[in-house]
């Protein structure tokens, strides 16, 4: 599954900052807007201690971890809806991502310029979210007068189709993102058709200084308070504490840096599994003498779905599937002595993949 989020915010607030300690692509970081003109793009992989405990195990050839791709999209600016600065640009870029993390500046320096002379994430965030809102509402308002051409044929799904577009584009004018209305079922289909930025899953990033980042500051408890309504996460992360330790070269100097500073992990770790969660995704596993590999699929997904995320044909022709829970592979130590455990078992179609599922799937095209 090709997974994309994309990095945005204001100018300055350290989105390219954050994006180098993700991704092995530079891209330039400097002290003034637009210094990442087209979008960067990394392949980070996601951090998952179970594919070393699986590695241990089956000792294969080689270990293949799932990964996503971060996108870096250029600064915004008021009017970016209009066209105003790189804004038609940045809203196609942010189009095509899946889900949304949003940096704020909640630090202060008086060496880092910011775009509008003062810190303040609040004013930062809705200057974002007006201009997308001003987008989709653009999009919706064509989208109904499209559809107004075709209502008089009674149609019971264009008459449905105009009936949630009219209600986005009220809660639009209202000031509200597609992702904060309220949705049944049927309804959520059809506000999928129509591919609004809004809509899409955020997660607020405070970017925040080192005597901050176990603790918050606050700038985030602001930001918490104003997103409490929003089906958004918080996430708290220094970008220039990570640029520090992207740098140390050894796991062993940068474990030292991280308990000077009383962290257990990497802010990015964090970032990275958060978005994950945030796309409604979850792990399964391959095992073998060539490879352990872990695979992406989106939770809710049955074996026969899972194993085209492999190939469209294991799907297409598929049989069975072979599974094993990953604790039980661990605390036991083989397939075969899962397999004397009676812990083997053989799904069918129906069957749900789980979180951590070790599978192999038969078969026949």
């Amino acid at each position: 599954m090709a997974l994309k989020c994309g990095i945005v915010g204001l100018p300055n607030v350290g989105k390219s900052t954050l994006f180098n300690c993700l991704s092995n692509a530079k891209a330039q970081s400097a002290n003034f807007p637009f210094c990442t003109i087209e979008p960067n793009i990394g392949v980070i992989t996601v951090p998952d201690p179970r594919l070393e405990k699986l590695e241990e195990l089956a000792q294969p050839q080689r270990v293949l971890p799932t990964t996503m791709e971060i996108v870096d999209i250029a600064g915004l600016v008021k009017g970016a809806s209009k066209g105003e600065g790189l804004g038609n640009q940045f809203l196609a870029n942010i189009r095509e991502t899946d889900a949304i993390i949003h940096v704020l500046r909640c630090f202060d320096d008086g060496n880092i310029i910011h775009v509008d002379g003062s810190v303040n994430p609040i004013r930062d965030k809705e200057i974002i979210d007006i201009e997308l809102q001003l987008k989709d509402l653009e999009t919706i308002e064509k989208r109904i007068a499209s559809l107004a051409r075709v209502l008089k044929s009674g149609d019971k799904d264009i008459l449905k189709e105009n009936e949630v577009a009219q209600k986005i584009k009220l809660g639009l004018e209202q000031g509200k993102s597609v992702r904060a209305l309220d949705f049944d079922e049927k309804e959520i289909e059809f506000v999928s058709r129509f591919q609004l930025i809004t809509s899409k899953p955020v997660l607020y990033l405070c970017n925040v200084d080192e005597a901050s980042v176990k603790t918050g500051n606050k700038y985030v408890d602001i930001v918490k308070e104003a997103v409490k309504d929003e089906d958004a996460q918080v996430l708290v992360i220094g970008a220039k504490i990570e640029s520090d330790i992207a740098e140390l070269e050894t796991y062993e100097e940068r474990q030292m840096f991280l308990d000077e500073l009383g962290l257990e992990e990497p802010g990015v770790n964090r970032l990275i599994i958060s978005a994950y969660s945030l796309l409604n995704l979850q792990t399964y596993f391959t095992v073998g003498v060539k490879e352990v590999r872990a695979w992406t699929i989106t939770k809710g997904m049955t074996a026969p779905q899972a194993a085209g995320v492999i190939h469209s044909d294991f799907e297409k022709g598929f049989i069975r599937a072979e599974v094993m829970k990953y604790e039980d592979y661990t605390t036991l130590g083989s397939e075969s002595a899962v397999k004397d455990a009676g812990k083997f078992k053989v799904e069918g179609k129906e069957y749900v993949v789980e979180d951590g599922d070790i599978m192999h799937f038969r078969f026949n095209v």
